[in-house]
């Protein structure tokens, strides 16, 4: 969300709060400006490679709008349609280019640099067939990713995947409510968020390698995604005071909640933090608490050499006096310190959502 400055330039939200606190963040700037030069360079190379029923998806610091100079490029080729033996071509073809291109590779998981069906995306929300992977795919989509050229097949997923969240969540439709909050959505964020904690401990018995790249960004772009995921989910009470747009006399509209939803996860995870943080209640203290720390960190992984570290550092019994981890663990808690007052001490409004709906 953005206003505009008296000359008419949209000011966005990050900018609004680094006036109220005074202060600017040269590396979230920066990486705000790899991540547009990088998402333009992309859209020009895959302008003739995406089908009809599919749609060129990134996720991760790309879609976050902080890229850096060693982030990984993570995306997939989103389906929405009949399987086609020339997607597994598609994509090989769109791996070779973005190989020739020289962007870092995803991660061996699986679940970027390949295909994903909107099928099971949609219809397995919890089922026997909800996979770590399909539940990572789901939530990323909806809070970190962005269409790379044809966006049809991403925003109709979008659409579909919320209907589903709010057309099931029988506590919006029936019986009386102090608040409208989106509790379908809200407990797969939150699952998928102690998911990805549990299988952090996983890769780091299974991978030793990286693990300290992993921590970092467990503690803070893992963490901001949950924050950014209950922000979200709290929007109705935050930021849509104006019922009548959204909910009629005879209960709350879903197609409007559905395009409430959509809007709001428009908004970068860091966006979305800033919009908070220009609460009258929120201090400039505060602000500077998770911005300054957000800042550090993407100045590390900017940092070739520190970055490198982190990759390369062992997981022995030495890593709390390694002076680069102890940096990460300094900037993290700096990060969870400033959580802790946004959410607990100093809104009213905001300590009670977090702890009627985010902690019981």
């Amino acid at each position: 969300m953005t206003t505009r400055d008296e000359g008419g330039a949209p000011r966005s939200a990050i900018e609004r709060i680094a006036e109220k606190a005074g202060t600017s963040w040269p590396s979230i700037e920066a990486a705000a400006r790899h991540s547009a030069e990088t998402r333009a360079r992309l859209a020009a190379l895959l302008r003739e490679q995406i089908p009809c029923d599919t749609s060129a998806v990134v996720f991760g610091s790309l879609a976050r709008g902080e890229y850096t100079s060693g982030s990984d490029l993570d995306w997939t080729l989103l389906i929405d349609g009949q399987a086609d033996e020339g997607h597994f071509s598609q994509v090989q073809a769109i791996t070779k280019i973005l190989r020739e291109a020289k962007f870092h590779e995803p991660g061996p998981t699986g679940v970027f640099g390949n295909v994903a069906f909107s099928h099971p995306i949609l219809h397995q929300i919890g089922g026997q067939e909800d996979t770590n992977k399909n539940t990572t795919q789901r939530i990323l989509l909806l809070l970190e990713s962005l269409a790379i050229g044809k966006p049809d097949a991403h925003e109709r997923v979008l659409r579909l995947v919320l209907s589903r969240y709010v057309e099931d969540d029988r506590g919006l439709h029936y019986g009386s409510k102090r608040e409208i909050i989106p509790m379908f959505l809200l407990n797969d964020i939150v699952r998928y968020w102690r998911t990805v904690a549990v299988d952090f401990v996983y890769k780091q018995r299974e991978r030793s390698s990286g693990w300290a790249l992993r921590n970092a960004k467990l503690r803070m772009s893992r963490k901001l995604i949950f924050v950014s995921g209950l922000i979200t989910c709290f929007g109705f009470e935050l930021f849509g005071k104006d019922r009548a747009a959204w909910a009629g006399e005879g209960g709350t509209s879903t197609p409007a909640l559905v395009r409430f939803l959509r809007e709001r996860i428009r908004v970068t995870p860091l966006e979305s933090l800033a919009e908070v943080l220009l609460r009258p209640s929120i201090s400039a203290e505060t602000a500077r608490a998770l911005f300054d720390s957000y800042d550090a960190f993407l100045a590390l992984l900017s940092n070739e050499e520190e970055r490198g570290r982190l990759k390369q550092l062992p997981l022995d019994d030495h890593l709390g006096h390694d002076p680069t981890f102890k940096r990460v663990r300094d900037i993290g808690r700096a990060f969870q310190d400033g959580l802790n007052r946004l959410f607990f001490k100093e809104d009213d409004e905001l300590s009670e959502l977090i702890q009627r709906y985010g902690v019981f």
